[in-house]
């Protein structure tokens, strides 16, 4: 009995210094990596509810990551994706305003470039997101609900890797966590115990719409190859996929369309003249604004209905530069109609 004691004692012992010490662990690393992750404010303009006439402007909260000393953030795609104005909140209070870089939505993650470089920032490091591994410990700093530079603990819960390759690069890539995200996470930075970022917060499964020990970040690898090898070309217009079923009550006249949400001001798809959404609906548990345009080809490339065309689609408008030729066929009011502008 007493050698039971002892040992429970010990193991009660062990197990308090051990949090010890990762707490301090933590509260280091947090300290040197806290100044680079910054509060995203946003504001984008949206035709006004149930009619053309009149707009609305919304204000937008998100969060995302400084990597480089030219002025790049990084954060999620569906934060800047549509947003006529952007700007990047510091820890020391200076505001810098910022414009989209790059941007992959079909993926949600996306790069900033700074008007200016911020004083006395330092950035952080990306990452090998390749070296990690289900078990490993992981903590994220954002701005959940609005409350800057919150940290949550946890876990990489799961790896998750897609059949799909995007583009020429690599197959789209989430990990899971248990680490705590809600609205006001998305965009921030998912660090190892190295201080690097290895992952973007996207999203959470949640039935509640609070966070439900399930949340989802994308790699830094990905993020990497997509938007600062690759590059991916911003659009600045948010979409819908419309196949099967939803193809046939929008009567498309091919298998596939994507239907136009929302448009930033002064985006390369803006100047085609495209048309956003006005009515807000929801169809089964799927929320969609409707009467917008609907895309039905990009540069002579239909939209695809099956995944796997995916590839050539996307790698064709990431490639995409400034005073390249776009064309895009669309449907609008029953019309079919072709829009061309240089970008």
């Amino acid at each position: 009995m007493r050698h039971r004691i002892v040992s429970l004692a010990f193991t009660i012992i062990f197990s308090l210094l051990y949090q010890l010490t990762f707490a301090q662990e933590i509260r280091q690393l947090f300290n040197k990596v806290n100044s680079a992750v910054v509060v995203i404010h946003t504001i984008q303009t949206k035709p006004s509810i149930q009619t053309k006439e009149g707009s609305m402007s919304m204000e937008g909260l998100g969060s995302g990551v400084l990597i480089t000393d030219e002025g790049l953030v990084m954060t999620a795609a569906h934060v800047v994706q549509t947003a006529d104005k952007i700007a990047i909140e510091f820890i020391d209070g200076q505001v810098i305003l910022a414009q989209v870089a790059a941007s992959a939505p079909f993926v949600d993650i996306a790069l900033l470039q700074l008007e200016k470089r911020p004083k006395d920032i330092k950035p952080v490091k990306l990452g090998n997101s390749d070296k990690v591994d289900i078990g490993d410990r992981t903590f994220i700093i954002s701005a959940p609900y609005g409350l800057k530079h919150t940290l949550t603990v946890g876990y990489i819960s799961g790896r998750h890797i897609s059949n799909t390759v995007i583009g020429s690069m690599r197959a789209l890539e989430l990990f899971q966590t248990d680490a705590a995200i809600n609205m006001g996470n998305s965009g921030g930075p998912m660090f190892n115990m190295d201080g690097e970022v290895i992952g973007i917060v996207s999203y959470i499964m949640s039935q509640s719409g609070g966070f439900e020990g399930i949340g989802f970040a994308v790699t830094s690898n990905l993020g990497s190859d997509l938007l600062i090898k690759g590059k991916a070309f911003w659009t600045g217009i948010d979409s819908y996929l419309l196949t099967g079923p939803l193809a046939a009550i929008f009567n498309l006249p091919q298998p596939a369309g994507l239907l136009v949400q929302n448009i930033a001001a002064g985006s390369p798809y803006a100047k085609l003249g495209l048309q956003p959404g006005y009515v807000d609906i929801q169809i089964g548990e799927e929320e969609l604004t409707l009467g917008g345009d609907i895309i039905l080809e990009v540069g002579g490339m239909p939209v695809p209905d099956d995944i796997d065309e995916f590839r050539a689609f996307n790698a064709y408008i990431s490639s995409l530069k400034k005073g390249d030729t776009l064309t895009v066929k669309i449907l609008r009011a029953g019309q079919i109609l072709t829009l061309s502008s240089s970008i």
